[in-house]
């Protein structure tokens, strides 16, 4: 009846709100001809491919306990084709795979929302009206990443805090004034590993809610990386050698917050601290794993090798776009050197550039969805 009717404010909003000063300059263009064709076709397509999150998906699909351990993998190693892995309790598996994901899929959400408050800046900031349009989609794209996510990781476990390295990363990426740091920052690292990872726990998942799901998202984030690499690589060539220098500082330090251990805030921290409350010793399991170091080769080797996202996608896209010289090739080497060894400073025999189509890429074996 009308005089139920609320008008007030719910008691409990709004929950848990934290705030970070950003700048920005809003550009205007009164010229509503398209200058970038690429970024006009790519809005286009967003408009095509728009889904709905609470009806595309089935909320009433539990969770398949056995398929999600028996999939689980940690930064793209497959733990669970493992002697270790297999011995462990069935319900400690479950509970160190339950407690990773919410882990992980809650940084993907507050990721979300972080690309969802960028892409509403970028509509303001880029100069150019076709790279407005295309961020306007995105925005929309957000927000039902982060309603997609935030249902799932319920269905699994609470949201759990965000990665210090990510909040720095994604308040690194608000603050700044500059939109081709806000969009290297976003669409490039932050979009390039949120895909790759995507897409690496989409083929390997056989938990069936998050495969739909990774699925849809994976087609939209290749949208928005393709976004940041069309408009940046037609802006960066313009840039004298100053400018470029700075905007690759501002990739390298985002992505050293995801990797660099040395500053306390990388995800492989925070995940053995996971395993630790699920009543594994991560010293006895590191122990054990590399014990079986060559089966997990073997097993990386069927799938053609994993080089991590920052390795196997944010830098070959870098490399694409033309903002990554010699000199910060050095940074991220001394940086790799550092967290794992000589061994793994080498980026000479890693992929140079990302795939041409990454939607068909995203979309390999799964067109059908």
């Amino acid at each position: 009846m009308a005089s139920e009717i609320r008008s007030e404010l719910p008691s409990k909003h709004p929950i848990q709100t934290e705030g970070v000063k950003s700048a920005m300059e809003a550009i205007y263009n009164w010229n509503y001809d398209s200058e970038i064709d690429q970024l006009r076709t790519l809005y286009a397509n967003a408009l095509e491919r728009q889904w709905v999150a609470m009806r595309d998906l089935d909320w009433e699909h539990e969770i398949d306990r056995e398929a999600f351990s028996r999939t689980f993998s940690m930064g793209g190693i497959p733990i669970s084709e493992t002697d270790f892995w297999k011995a462990l309790p069935q319900e400690t598996r479950w509970e160190i795979s339950r407690r990773s994901a919410a882990f992980l899929l809650s940084n993907f959400l507050h990721g979300e929302q972080g690309a969802l408050m960028v892409a509403a800046q970028l509509v303001a900031a880029v100069p150019h009206m076709d790279g407005k349009f295309y961020a306007s989609t995105q925005t929309l794209d957000e927000a039902r990443h982060v309603e997609a996510f935030a249902a799932y990781v319920r269905k699994l476990d609470e949201v759990q805090p965000i990665a210090p390295g990510l909040k720095k990363l994604l308040d690194g990426v608000l603050e700044t004034d500059s939109w081709m740091k806000k969009a290297v920052g976003m669409q490039v690292v932050t979009e390039g590993l949120a895909l790759f990872s995507f897409r690496d726990m989409r083929n390997t998942t056989e938990e069936r809610l998050l495969e739909k799901l990774l699925t849809y998202v994976s087609r939209d984030e290749a949208r928005h990386t393709g976004y940041g690499i069309k408009y940046l690589t037609a802006v960066v060539p313009t840039l004298d050698e100053q400018e470029k220098a700075g905007i690759e500082d501002f990739a390298f330090e985002s992505a050293r917050l995801l990797v660099d251990s040395r500053a306390g805030m990388s995800f492989r921290q925070t995940a053995l601290k996971l395993w630790e409350a699920a009543g594994v010793d991560p010293a006895e399991a590191l122990g054990a794993l590399s014990r079986e170091r060559e089966k997990i080769r073997e097993s990386l080797a069927r799938t053609g090798g994993r080089f991590g996202p920052i390795r196997g996608f944010v830098i070959p896209t870098l490399r694409t776009i033309g903002l990554f010289s010699e000199r910060i090739q050095g940074h991220f080497e001394d940086m790799f050197r550092a967290n794992f060894g000589e061994a793994m400073a080498d980026l000479e025999r890693d992929p140079k550039h990302v795939p041409e189509d990454l939607e068909a890429w995203v979309n390999e074996g799964y067109e059908t969805l």
